[in-house]
C-alpha cells in the first residue's frame, strides 16, 4: 500500500551509525551557517545528557574578530553556558573581499585556519568540527582543493565535519555524503508591503529545523549581551513523544537562560499520513497553533519559532487564513522562523521577507546510512 504524506519520523529509539559523515551546505540562500549551529546544538544536547564524547570544534574562515556576525552572540551562548564542550577559532579579515582583492594576509590567515583544522581533525578530540566558510574560500583559491579534499576523505572514521559556504567546488562535493543547497525565492508581496521579520525553510533537503534551532541560539545570544528581553518560544509540531536531541540541548539552555527559552510540542508520538489523519492529530495542531497565535499577538518573544508548521499545514490540520492573519499582524520587532517540507506551499509563503528552499542533491539516509542522534535527530 502507498502512503501519500509528509510524516515526522518519530522519535522512539531506533539503530543509529557510528561513522562519521561529511555534510556540505552551500547556495546562495539564508541558512547555511545556522544549520552547522543547529547541529552543534543537538551534538551539545547529546553530550549533556550522555557519556558519550561529544565536543565541538567551530573553525570559522572569512570572519575576523573586526566584523560582527549573526551567528556570534549564539557561539557566546553556548560557550557561557557549556564552555567543556565547545571551542571556537575565527580566522580572516573583517571587510568582504573579491578574487581580484585577494591579500598575502588573506592566504596566511586561511592556511592558518586550515593547519588548526588539520590538527583538530587528527587529534581525535572532537566528534563535530564546522568548518564554517570553508567552501568560498576554496573558491577563491586560498587553499589547494586536492590536499582539503585529501584530508578530510581520511578523517577518523567517527567524525561529523561540516562544511559550509557559497560555491563549495565539485571536487569536494564528490567527497560529500550529505549535500544540501539553500536555495533563495523572492516574495513581492513581502517586499512592497513593508513586510519584514518572517523566515521560512522548506524543501527535501537536511537543514529545515537545524537552521531554525541556530536561529534560536543567534536571538538567545541577543538575549545575553542586550538586555534580556529577547525571549524566544521554540513551538514544535508533529514531534510528540520523547527521544528528541535538541529536547535534551533545549531544557539545558532554559536551565542557564531561564528567563530566555520557552519550548513547546505537540503532537503524537508516530508519523501523520495524509488520509490517515486521527482526530488527535487536529485536536494537538490546533492546541499548537492556540499556543503560538497568542504568543505571536503578546509581543513577548522578540523570536518565534514555528517548527514542522509547514507540513501540518499541507496534511490540512491547520486551516491557512488565521495562519495569514496572525503573520500579518504581528509586532515588528518580533521575528517568526517557519520550518518543514510541503507539497503545496500556503499562501502566507508570500509574506516571507526570507525563503530559503533546502535542496537535497546527496543524503546519506538515501544510500542506506543509519541517522545518528546528536546530529541528525
Amino acid at each position: 500500500m502507498s502512503r501519500n504524506g509528509i510524516g515526522i519520523k518519530t522519535a522512539q529509539v531506533r539503530s543509529q551509525r557510528v561513522v562519521g559523515q561529511i555534510h556540505v551546505y552551500d547556495g546562495a540562500g539564508k541558512g547555511k551557517s545556522q544549520a552547522a549551529l543547529g547541529v552543534v546544538l543537538r551534538s551539545i544536547g547529546l553530550g549533556i545528557h550522555s557519556r558519550n564524547d561529544t565536543r565541538v570544534l567551530l573553525l570559522r574562515f572569512l570572519k575576523g574578530p573586526g566584523r560582527a556576525y549573526d551567528e556570534d552572540g549564539a557561539i557566546k551562548a553556548l560557550q557561557q553556558g557549556f564552555p567543556h564542550l565547545i571551542d571556537q577559532v575565527r580566522t580572516g579579515r573583517a571587510e568582504f573581499f573579491g578574487p581580484d582583492e585577494i591579500t598575502r594576509f588573506d592566504r596566511l590567515e586561511a592556511q592558518r585556519g586550515w593547519d588548526i583544522a588539520k590538527g583538530a581533525i587528527a587529534s581525535g578530540l572532537y566528534s563535530v568540527i564546522v568548518l564554517d566558510e570553508l567552501n568560498p574560500v576554496l573558491d577563491l583559491g586560498l587553499l589547494p582543493v586536492d590536499e582539503v579534499v585529501s584530508v578530510l576523505s581520511s578523517k577518523l572514521e567517527e567524525i561529523e565535519i561540516i562544511a559550509t559556504g557559497r560555491g563549495a567546488p565539485q571536487k569536494l562535493l564528490d567527497i560529500a555524503d550529505l549535500h544540501s543547497e539553500m536555495r533563495p525565492h523572492h516574495h513581492p508581496t513581502a517586499e512592497m508591503q513593508g513586510i519584514a521579520g518572517i523566515e521560512i525553510y522548506t524543501g527535501a533537503g537536511k537543514g529545515k529545523s537545524t537552521s531554525a534551532l541556530g536561529k534560536a541560539l543567534q536571538a538567545i545570544g541577543r538575549g545575553i549581551s542586550q538586555d534580556n528581553s529577547h525571549r524566544v518560544l521554540i513551538m514544535q509540531w508533529l514531534k510528540g513523544g520523547s527521544g528528541y536531541t535538541e529536547d535534551a540541548a533545549i531544557a539545558a539552555l532554559q536551565q542557564t537562560y531561564p528567563n530566555l527559552v520557552d519550548h513547546q510540542r505537540c503532537g503524537r508520538d508516530a508519523i501523520v499520513w495524509r488520509g490517515q489523519q486521527q482526530e488527535l492529530d487536529y485536536v494537538e495542531a490546533e492546541r499548537g497553533w492556540e499556543i503560538a497565535r497568542v504568543a505571536i499577538a503578546s509581543g513577548l518573544y522578540k523570536t518565534i519559532i514555528l517548527d514542522e508548521l509547514n507540513p501540518t499545514v499541507d496534511l490540512e490540520l491547520l486551516p491557512i487564513e488565521p495562519i495569514m492573519q496572525a503573520l500579518l499582524r504581528k509586532p515588528r520587532d518580533t521575528e517568526i522562523i517557519i520550518t518543514g517540507r510541503c507539497h503545496n506551499p500556503p499562501a502566507y509563503f508570500d509574506l516571507a521577507e526570507v525563503h530559503s528552499e533546502v535542496y537535497c542533491h546527496k543524503h546519506y539516509a538515501n544510500s542506506g546510512v543509519e541517522l545518528k542522534s546528536g546530529v541528525d535527530f
